[in-house]
């Protein structure tokens, strides 16, 4: 599959936002482009699912589940979700669906007590914890598997762009490449946007499903939980504290990934509407994202959260937009061979 480019950008547009597919959005409401991308029915996947758990410290399993194509895989893709969610939601299903076409691998990472594990953690995850995605693909090197392409989605994101960043010059024997999507790359100023009224009904949902986790996980009764009905307050008395932050605040200070795009060594793909419900779009015309040539944006008017519906057949613009890039990236890039 070849990346199809559009005409000549305008000279007065910045120079790392990238030529992509024409979007012709299928709703121009953000609301309605996040509702309908939650609930739209994806493409069923036709290849074996295979489930593993990763010990990947002491008292701490993560899921992991595995689709590889009929033939030798062209490479990997391991995706991450979002905030409260799991290898079932609609986007990762979609992703991988493409990327088993495609030919690649498909794996989706759970963070600790996602996808039915609370009880296999002794811990809870975080928006900047990396080290269980950095242990799974030590593991995956280790047999032969890596580097991999990393998707992460919303907070995923987060995640996957934090790691890369962490990592630095040594990324390259791990990671080929990260595509983020709808990523909340200042977490203070996507915390704020979720809070605003036209944004109550989706932090709501988030808090249900957050207060349900952490009572399955045994460690947390229902007077533990009282009065927390927002995802700041979560934070500031559950999350942050769980792991020496303190508070909130300096959860979200210190975990953002924009704090780590200045230090990203490997290609790096944003995909993020101008529209979305969830993240400013501040940060990604911000001189930290501009200034590192390895960082290209896919920055449509429309999409919304996770959403990207368009008419027309190709009907999962972000799907589309991921695969071409990772296609181009894979064959331009040679596999990273280590030293002998």
């Amino acid at each position: 599959m070849a990346w199809a480019f559009l005409p000549a950008l305008p000279a007065c547009m910045p120079a790392f936002v990238i030529f992509m597919p024409p979007f012709d959005p299928l709703f121009r409401s953000p609301h309605l482009q996040t509702i309908a991308g939650h609930l739209w029915r994806r493409p069923a996947g036709r290849f074996p699912l295979e489930r593993r758990l990763y010990e990947t410290e002491p008292g701490v399993r993560v899921l992991v589940e595995s689709q590889r194509p009929g033939g030798p895989a062209a490479g990997e893709i391991v995706l991450v979700h979002g905030l409260e969610g799991a290898g079932d939601a609609g986007y990762m299903r979609g992703l991988s669906a493409a990327a088993l076409e495609a030919g690649f691998a498909a794996h989706c990472f759970h963070m600790r007590t996602c996808g039915g594990t609370e009880r296999l953690c002794s811990t809870l995850y975080h928006a900047g914890l990396t080290s269980d995605l950095l242990a799974v693909l030590r593991d995956f090197q280790r047999e032969g598997r890596a580097p991999v392409f990393l998707v992460g989605f919303s907070l995923g994101g987060n995640v996957a762009l934090k790691l890369a960043g962490e990592l630095g010059s040594s990324a390259a024997p791990l990671i080929r490449g990260v595509c983020a999507v709808s990523t909340p790359l200042d977490l203070e100023a996507s915390a704020r946007r979720l809070a605003q009224p036209q944004n109550r009904l989706y932090e709501l949902r988030f808090v249900r499903r957050m207060r349900s986790r952490l009572a399955a996980t045994g460690r947390y009764a229902k007077a533990d939980l009282a009065g927390l009905w927002s995802l700041r307050a979560i934070d500031d008395r559950i999350t942050a504290p769980s792991f020496g932050f303190g508070g909130a605040s300096h959860y979200y200070s210190t975990q953002s990934a924009i704090r780590y795009l200045h230090r990203l060594e490997v290609p790096v793909l944003l995909v993020q509407a101008k529209d979305d419900t969830f993240v400013p779009f501040e940060a990604f015309e911000s001189e930290l994202v501009r200034r590192n040539p390895r960082i290209e944006l896919a920055a449509p008017e429309h999409g919304g959260h996770l959403g990207f519906l368009a008419r027309g057949r190709n009907r999962f613009w972000a799907d589309l937009v991921l695969m071409r890039w990772i296609i181009r990236q894979n064959a331009t890039k040679r596999p990273f061979e280590p030293s002998r």
